[in-house]
Parts: structure tokens; C-alpha cells; sequence
């Protein structure tokens, strides 16, 4: 039996702050430029909002300050912050909202203007006494120790890591909107600046500027929009730990726990996806993810991503708007890969669309592989 929340809601605007260096804008107006855009592309209005998801990373309350911005006065919000994972999570609240029958138009919206603040957004407000007396750098330290352990667990070696960078960039050279697309080798993510041991300059994501916005409706109004709906199938969310000291082990994720009950969920399982857009805040954990979703054994996620296999013409498509590490990464990603994966499902990609597309994985990470959140969407015909 299908599970009850399958299908009941679904995708029908879609909008960014195209650029990745917005000089003068602040985050909650890149926020507000992706809304008109989501609204512009499914042809409702500002008032039609009365369902309010929205997290940032400068608010404390942001979603009283985004409605108060936007000039919307919702009848439901959730400003929940879970990390770069919250807007997946977002999605799943959106669902449950509508077919609650608390609000008939919601909106998932993030903004950052991280780059041309210099990076200086994301604060931690928890005491870390231990990892702070190591003078560790946050958050990239954290995800080098996960790095470190996978290698020295199964082998997995820098090439392999630089495997994901590269795959990332070659999507991003299909892609107008990618922030960076000069062609990327091996050997360039190898001979970068070390960061954090394992980890060089090209194993982490970009800093950029960005706003991204979606649009959900239920399924009876969204039929009668412009876009083709892009349906909720299933999502989950798990998390096992906050700070990276108490993970339980550094080489596995509460994505082993999100990822299946997802996927029974959508009554789907890993062969039947089209195309994975996954929360590449680093190389590694585009690794951690492959395995931990089911698309490899564990330990088998250095090998799988060699030669070419989740770039452009591999055998499975991965992050193909070219991810955090080539496209946009303003602070928080997790809304970006819903993007991709509903762009996707659309058929509007371009150079690269991939054919026939018709189910897609969105998976978030937020914190220090902290929460993860996962999420599948599919076309009309896999009601």
C-alpha cells in the first residue's frame, strides 16, 4: 500500500538569484529576487503565499523576517534550522502542511550573500570544548577527519576524492548558471592548496551568493499551472549526532537510515533513480552519501566515483547542475539539489538534460554530517 503522503503534493515554481557574486546585495534580497522568480515561472502572486518555510543563516527568526521582507502573512511557518539540510526537510513540512489543509500555497525560500560578505555568516553557537582546544577550522576539519578515517578504513585514496571534484566541474561546464566551469583535472584538485589535510582547496565547495525559492501546491491546483508538476514521492530525515566528536562513526551517516525509509516511502529503490543530486559540501561526501543511499557497499564509494562514472555520459547521473563544488554553494545547498532534481524531472537542462528523466533524489547534510535529509520527487507517470 502506498504510503499516504506519497503524491500529495508537488513542485510548480522554481526560482534562483542567478550569479554567484552579488556585490551590494544582501541575503534576504537574493532571497526575495529567487521568490519573484519562482512565482514569475508558475504564475501566482506573493498573496496566493500562506504557507511560509524559510531558514537563514543571520536570522533568528527567519521566518517572521522573510514574511516581514516579502510583505506575506502566512497562516502557517517553519523557520526550523537543521543545517544546509533544512529546506529538504522543508519539502516534507511543506507536504504534510498542505495536506493538512493548513495552508494551500507554500513556499521554501533561502538567501546568503556569503562571498561578498567574505564568509563571515555562519557562527557557532554551541560550545565546542572538543574540538575547539585543536584549533580545528570549522567546518572543513570535520568533514577532513571523515575524509582521513574513510582512507585509512578502505583504502580510499586523494585521486578518488578528486574523482568527485572533477566529475562536479564537468557538469558545471554544461551549465550556464555554474559559478566556476574552467575544465578541472586530477591532477589540478591534487597539486591545490592543502586545507585540511586530506582535503586541498578543490575538495571543498565554492563560497558564493545566492537565493533559491520553490513553490508547493496540492496536486488538484497544480494541474491547472503553467510548469508540469514535479511530485513529492517520499522523504525522510535522521540525524545521529551534532558536533563531528560525538559522530559514532566517522565513516557512515544517518543517511543510512534516511535514504531507505525514503525510498519505501516512494516505493522506489536505487535502480529506479534517474538522477541523485546530493549535498557535495566537500569530495567526500559525495563518497559517504553513494554508499550510505545504497548505490555502492560501504568502503566502495572511492572505486565506484573512478573513471568517469557520475560525470556527464558515466553510468549514473550525480549532481548534474555541476553541485556545491562547481555551481553555487552559498552557505547552506540542501535547496539547490531539490532544484536540480525538479529542473531535471522537467526536462529543462539543456546540454545537460538527462533523457527521460522521471525520478530524482534530492539528499541534504547539514552541520558536520550532522542531519540528514533525503527526498525523492517523480513525474506524473510515476503516480
Amino acid at each position: 500500500m502506498a504510503h499516504k503522503l506519497r503524491g500529495k503534493s508537488a513542485i510548480v515554481g522554481l526560482g534562483i538569484a542567478p550569479d554567484g557574486e552579488r556585490p551590494g546585495r544582501t541575503g534576504i534580497e537574493l532571497l526575495a529576487e529567487a521568490v519573484h522568480a519562482a512565482l514569475a515561472d508558475c504564475g501566482l502572486r506573493l498573496n496566493d503565499i500562506d504557507g511560509l518555510f524559510a531558514t537563514t543563516a543571520v536570522h533568528s527568526m527567519p521566518a517572521p523576517s522573510v514574511g516581514e521582507y516579502l510583505g506575506i502573512q502566512p497562516k502557517y511557518s517553519n523557520g526550523s534550522n537543521i543545517g544546509g539540510s533544512s529546506f529538504v526537510a522543508h519539502c516534507l513540512g511543506a507536504t504534510l502542511a498542505l495536506e493538512a489543509g493548513l495552508c494551500d500555497v507554500a513556499l521554501v525560500a533561502y538567501g546568503s550573500n556569503q562571498r561578498t560578505a567574505g564568509g563571515r555568516l555562519v557562527t557557532m553557537s554551541e560550545p565546542m570544548p572538543y574540538e575547539a582546544i585543536y584549533g580545528a577550522r570549522y567546518p572543513i576539519s570535520a568533514y577532513a577527519l571523515a575524509a582521513a578515517r574513510h582512507m585509512h578504513e578502505f583504502g580510499t585514496t586523494r585521486a578518488q576524492l578528486a574523482a568527485v571534484a572533477v566529475a562536479a566541474r564537468n557538469w558545471a561546464e554544461l551549465n550556464p548558471e555554474a559559478f566556476a566551469r574552467d575544465p578541472l583535472t586530477i591532477e589540478d584538485v591534487l597539486n591545490s592548496r592543502m586545507i585540511s589535510d586530506p582535503l586541498s582547496k578543490l575538495d571543498c565547495c565554492l563560497v558564493t551568493d545566492g537565493g533559491a525559492a520553490i513553490i508547493m501546491t496540492r496536486p488538484d491546483q497544480a494541474k491547472d499551472l503553467p510548469r508540469p508538476p514535479v511530485y513529492f514521492l517520499g522523504a525522510a530525515m535522521a540525524h545521529w549526532h551534532r558536533m563531528i566528536s560525538a559522530m559514532p562513526d566517522l565513516t557512515q551517516t544517518a543517511a543510512q537510515e534516511s535514504g531507505p525509509r525514503t525510498m519505501e516511502m516512494a516505493g522506489v529503490a536505487c535502480e529506479d533513480i534517474d538522477v541523485l543530486e546530493l549535498y557535495d559540501a566537500f569530495t567526500i561526501n559525495t563518497i559517504l552519501f553513494l554508499e550510505d543511499l545504497g548505490f555502492c557497499a560501504k568502503g566502495e564509494g572511492g572505486a565506484f566515483v573512478e573513471g568517469g562514472r557520475i560525470a556527464p555520459g558515466g553510468a549514473l547521473a550525480v549532481n548534474t547542475n555541476g553541485g556545491g563544488l562547481s555551481c553555487v554553494h552559498p552557505g547552506m545547498y540542501g535547496l539547490y539539489t531539490v532544484i536540480e532534481a525538479a529542473r531535471q524531472l522537467r526536462g529543462t537542462c539543456g546540454a545537460r538534460q538527462i533523457e527521460n528523466a522521471k525520478i530524482g533524489l534530492a539528499h541534504g547534510n547539514g552541520g558536520v554530517l550532522s542531519s540528514q535529509v533525503t527526498s525523492i520527487w517523480g513525474t506524473e507517470e510515476t503516480l
